[in-house]
């Protein structure tokens, strides 16, 4: 098991709130908090353990709706200090909870139908939630250094985290990644390097690098720091109860990329159900994947409990991870709660980003692209219950994945500054 020094004199010393250890997602086996990622008995991955709030259900809703608005309402429920929101950062969360009855319409929906809109983020993606996650762990730890292997969106959260919060950054992207975000990545000041090779390759060196003195203080927020970085996507899972009135939404659709935000939205709910914060009863997750890259799909639709890797082609680069690390767990979780894995083609994620588009005036990326085609699907196979309630899962802007809408979309016409032009062109 790879781990890197830090400055803490022992795990006393950390102050990360509730959380009380790590557990082995695998065997059980209990840690002391640390930059640890994987377990020394069985090298399962793993998560944080907490001691969390008890008492009266009633009076922690209170606490938490008086709380900001951002994440940092729910850090009773979090690995972070309780002086959090004082603290520099990004203060992402509490994004919109969409209403899309437009959506609904088109799509045959009658029970309800939600976009969870992430792309209000301050770097317009979800990844600002478990990267300021991994911020307080890197504090917490003493390092220096922030980094990360990304798709894209990662890269560009982790630069802005790191400047706002006066970390050095350097982090690490495939080579050929849409320019949108190789653009936002880099503005932030920070190193972007970019390997040759995809997803899985740059995942590969940061895992070398962590084990080798050229990486002493550094903290890789999804991997040695992965444990609570993941807990960012917890947060998903609050907001969307708390908006919909403290309670479940019957049914919620999420991009599958590495797998660990699926994960970690049912984690969240029923920590929820535990606490009493919201009634106990059935909801059903369901993954969506690009059919260029769809290891957990394939893995789902044959039955499989392991996941075979892939080598990816798709457009939805930010969804492009050939072997997904919590591929096994999204299966076990879409097949406990009733859900389904399923992938769509590039045409058809192009064809959902209009939809989005048209319908409610969110310009999504390709990953919520993907989503929405996958629900898509589901609703026309009769496999989403439409007459239930469903929340879609948006992850990020349209504007970081132009080029994937680009080819299709453009003015409508080009005319002449006159009336006469303007009729021809058959616009009055």
């Amino acid at each position: 098991m790879q781990t890197v020094a830090t400055t803490s004199d022992s795990a006393d010393t950390v102050d990360l709130g509730p959380a009380s250890g790590l557990s082995c997602r695998e065997c059980g086996e209990r840690f002391a908090l640390g930059p640890i990622f994987a377990c020394e008995a069985c090298f399962g991955p793993l998560e944080v353990a907490y001691d969390l709030p008890s008492g009266d259900p009633e009076e922690l809703r209170k606490r938490i709706e008086s709380g900001p608005d951002n994440i940092w309402r729910y850090a009773p429920l979090l690995p972070v200090p309780a002086d959090v929101a004082g603290k520099p950062n990004l203060n992402p969360g509490f994004t919109q909870l969409v209403p899309a009855d437009n959506l609904a319409r088109e799509l045959g929906v009658t029970g309800g139908l939600w976009v969870k809109d992430d792309s209000g983020n301050p770097t317009h993606s979800f990844k600002d939630r478990v990267v300021a996650q991994a911020i307080e762990a890197a504090r917490a730890f003493g390092f220096t250094t922030l980094s990360c292997s990304s798709t894209g969106n990662l890269a560009g959260a982790v630069g802005a985290a790191a400047a706002r919060a006066g970390f050095r950054s350097c982090v690490f992207i495939p080579h050929d990644l849409e320019q949108g975000k190789v653009v936002m990545a880099a503005v932030y000041g920070g190193e972007l390097v970019g390997i040759e090779g995809n997803y899985d390759d740059v995942n590969r060196f940061c895992s070398e690098l962590i084990g080798d003195p050229a990486g002493e203080g550094w903290g890789f927020v999804n991997v040695n720091l992965r444990p609570y970085y993941a807990e960012g996507s917890k947060t998903l899972a609050y907001e969307i109860c708390e908006q919909l009135g403290w309670r479940l939404p019957d049914q919620i659709v999420i991009p599958i990329a590495s797998g660990s935000q699926l994960t970690k939205i049912d984690k969240g709910l029923q920590e929820l159900i535990k606490l009493g914060l919201v009634e106990d009863r059935p909801y059903r997750i369901f993954g969506a994947q690009a059919e260029g890259c769809s290891p957990v799909s394939a893995a789902f639709k044959a039955g499989h409990d392991v996941v075979r890797p892939q080598k990816p082609d798709t457009i939805a680069k930010s969804l492009a991870i050939g072997n997904p690390a919590d591929g096994p767990y999204v299966l076990d979780i879409c097949r406990r709660t009733g859900g389904a894995v399923e992938d769509v083609t590039d045409a058809e994620i192009v064809d959902a980003i209009k939809l989005l588009a048209r319908t409610e005036g969110i310009f999504t990326e390709t990953a919520g692209g993907t989503t929405l085609g996958v629900a898509k699907k589901l609703i026309e196979a009769g496999v989403i219950d439409p007459a239930l309630t469903t929340v879609v899962v948006n992850t990020g802007d349209g504007l970081k994945t132009l080029d994937a809408v680009a080819p299709t979309t453009g003015m409508s016409a080009v005319i002449r500054p006159n009336l006469d032009s303007f009729r021809e062109a058959g616009l009055a």
